[in-house]
């Protein structure tokens, strides 16, 4: 067994690469640098006297995969992999995931074989004229479907999709029709689109129109339905993007026939599951290690709470706020919609846990937070169970969209994430557990044990992400991210002062003039 190693995670943007070397191949991981290996039991929490921080540790570790020489190309997701390998920044691989290297490589090479066909280019003339073309197809009604199929990649928690999709996104042309964006952000953005067109005869084709459009590659970051709003306008919406051509990329943590699984009116979402496996590849990312849980333990903000937790956490949410001061602040959010925030200073954001996940709020609140405040100081996460399913479900959306903007979460829970979600069981979980017999009386079950699928199915990638946002690594590339926009900022202000400056100058010398 090899263990991979990362010297740095910074990625390495390129618009794409036209040249490359033929080396020998590894696998890609979502990683970070590796300060030792992890177990579940590996954590460090103190219960007594001052909270103190929680963590885990993430690397990468698994046997090396061997790849024919011939099958790397002179451009793509698979070479720029090797690149990294040769360059020092990865090394080795999980022989699982070298299949998923293929696929991806594989849809890399037919898209750049397709150009013209699947009318990617933004700047040519095709391209052009597929500012009109959704326009003209309402008239003339006709098939523009893409010749070439996308991929659905699936498969566990931390099994490294999301590196995935970001390595072959980050290789496509900077001038193709494309975007990559989280399925929570995507469909906020349809909902607000259906907003904007409501009375339309069809609004749904004029949305897919709108999309199609602007990208005929689609790249969707976790895919998972769990609304029945977005359930019930998929079928219908995913058939107009792709009549328009549209090729999807997407990840996933369920299988296709897995997606919206005991959701209600299910019956009229498996047309789109027909839909999907027709238009994609459908491939398994097979692992059963969680990369994201191996990261280095050496500071996080989680706390395990105490009496004296809530005093612990606002005196650190000051100390993160510095000389600002901290008051009620207002977040604005899609729609018009406001989110009160009850304390708020320098990008820092406090809320008791009720306020935040005991509130009809969704992802549309979170993002418009997460867009104005780069961090969270979060009071009292509780033991999720029966009694507060609403208020998991909510958690889990927060931790989600928080993750999926880098944001920085300070928090104090009854337990560790895996205490959190302790009680919150799957079926088949909850009959392995406990099967029902005749000498088993009602009583003796947990009455707060949570039986949802959904949720019992997602806590994984949520005790995940909780990990990994409270691991060094996480921590150290947020304050990289706050210094460039900071940096930015202070640029665009210099900018702007010196603009301002010429202009009083100018006003000054044709005053003078007269």
């Amino acid at each position: 067994m090899k263990r991979a190693f990362v010297k740095s995670f910074s990625p390495i943007r390129s618009a794409f690469l036209h040249h490359g070397e033929k080396i020998s191949t590894g696998v890609a991981k979502r990683s970070y640098i590796n300060n030792g290996n992890f177990t579940t039991s590996s954590y460090n929490i103190c219960k007594c006297g001052l909270p103190s921080s929680y963590m885990f540790s993430r690397t990468i570790s698994s046997d090396a995969a061997e790849v024919n020489y011939k099958e790397v190309k002179r451009s793509g997701p698979l070479v720029e992999y090797e690149r990294r390998i040769k360059a020092g920044d990865l090394e080795d691989g999980d022989k699982s995931q070298i299949g998923t290297l293929r696929e991806i490589q594989r849809l890399y090479d037919e898209l750049v074989e397709s150009v013209d066909t699947c009318h990617l280019d933004r700047d040519s003339d095709s391209g052009k004229k597929e500012r009109s073309r959704w326009l003209w197809s309402r008239l003339m009604p006709q098939s523009l479907i893409s010749p070439v199929k996308g991929l659905y990649l699936y498969g566990g928690v931390g099994t490294g999709k999301t590196m995935l999709m970001d390595l072959f996104y980050d290789q496509l042309p900077s001038n193709w029709r494309k975007n990559r964006i989280h399925f929570h952000d995507f469909m906020l953005t349809v909902h607000s689109r259906l907003q904007r067109h409501k009375g339309v005869a069809d609004p749904l084709e004029v949305v897919a129109g709108e999309i199609s459009h602007e990208s005929i590659l689609l790249c969707l970051d976790e895919f998972m339905v769990n609304d029945v709003a977005d359930a019930l306008i998929l079928n219908r919406l995913f058939g107009h993007l792709f009549s328009n051509g549209v090729i999807l990329v997407a990840t996933s943590n369920r299988a296709p026939d897995n997606l919206y699984e005991r959701g209600l009116q299910r019956d009229l979402f498996l047309p789109f599951i027909a839909t999907l496996k027709e238009r994609c590849i459908i491939h398994e990312i097979g692992s059963s290690i969680d990369y994201r849980k191996r990261t280095s333990a050496e500071e996080g903000f989680y706390f395990i709470k105490n009496d004296d937790s809530s005093d612990f956490l606002l005196q650190k949410f000051q100390d993160l706020v510095g000389e600002h001061t901290a008051r009620p602040q207002v977040a604005e959010v899609v729609m018009g919609r406001k989110l009160q925030v009850p304390l708020g200073a320098n990008g820092c954001a406090y809320f008791p846990f009720e306020e935040l996940c005991n509130k009809p709020l969704g992802a549309a609140d979170y993002f418009g937070l997460c867009k104005k405040f780069h961090t969270l100081a979060l009071d009292g996460v509780p033991i999720f169970g029966l009694h507060n399913r609403t208020a998991a479900h909510r958690f889990v959306t927060l931790v989600d969209v928080m993750y999926e903007n880098k944001a920085r979460l300070m928090c104090t829970a009854e337990g560790t994430p895996f205490d959190l979600f302790e009680r919150i069981v799957t079926i088949s979980d909850a009959q392995s557990r406990a099967p029902r017999t005749s000498s088993r009386s009602r009583k003796n079950d947990d009455s707060d044990l949570c039986v949802d699928n959904e949720l019992g199915f997602v806590k994984d990638r949520t005790i995940s992400r909780l990990t990994e946002m409270n691991s060094s690594e996480y921590l150290e590339q947020h304050a990289e991210m706050i210094s460039e926009k900071q940096s930015d900022e202070d640029n665009n202000n210099n900018t702007n002062n010196n603009n301002n400056h010429v202009h009083v100058h100018a006003h000054a010398h044709v005053v003078q003039s007269r």
